[in-house]
C-alpha cells in the first residue's frame, strides 16, 4: 500500500495496526544460519527446558526484524528510514507465537541539517498472541516537507 505523506501530514497520537506472523523454528534456524548467533537459548530445546523460560526462544533480532518487516506494508515515497532507538526486548517470544505491531506517531521535529525535511517519531510496539508487549523501540523517520522548507 502507498502512502503519499508529508511532514506536515503526520499527526501526533495516530495509530496503525498490522497483521500477525506466527514465529516457526524455521524463522529461527534462518536467522541463527544468516548472522551465526548459534546460542543455546535459541537452538539448544534440552538445555532451555532447564532454564527459567523452559524452552526455546526467538532471537530478540529476529523479532526486530519480523516487526520492522511487519509495518512495512505501507510505502510513503517521501520518507526514508533514519533508524531506530530506545529498542528493549521485553519478553521472551517462542516457537508458534504470533506477533503483531502497532506504530503510533509520538512526535516530530526539525531537522537542523535538512530544512527540506523534519524527523517524524514512530512508537513502534510489538504484541504476542496473548496481548502482552513483547518489543517496543522507536522508529525515526526522514519525511520531506510538502511546502519545500520551513
Amino acid at each position: 500500500m502507498m502512502a503519499d505523506l508529508f511532514f506536515e501530514d503526520y499527526t501526533a497520537g495516530s495509530t496503525r495496526e498490522t497483521f500477525g506472523r506466527t514465529i516457526t523454528e524455521t524463522d529461527i534456524v534462518l536467522h541463527a544460519g544468516q548472522t551465526g548467533d548459534n546460542y543455546p537459548h535459541h537452538m539448544d530445546e534440552e538445555w532451555c527446558r532447564t532454564q527459567p523460560f523452559g524452552r526455546r526462544i526467538a532471537h530478540g533480532t529476529l523479532i526486530f526484524s519480523i516487526a520492522v518487516g511487519l509495518t512495512a506494508a505501507v510505502v510513503n515515497p517521501q520518507a526514508i528510514s533514519y533508524g531506530y532507538d530506545r529498542l528493549r526486548f521485553l519478553k521472551p517470544v517462542h516457537i508458534g507465537d504470533t506477533l503483531r505491531v502497532r506504530v503510533t506517531i509520538q512526535g516530530k521535529r526539525d531537522d537542523a541539517k535538512r530544512p527540506h525535511h523534519g524527523i517524524v517519531v514512530e512508537l513502534v510496539e510489538a504484541f504476542n498472541q496473548d496481548g502482552a508487549r513483547v518489543l517496543v523501540c522507536e522508529h525515526l523517520l526522514l519525511v520531506k516537507r510538502g511546502s519545500g522548507g520551513t
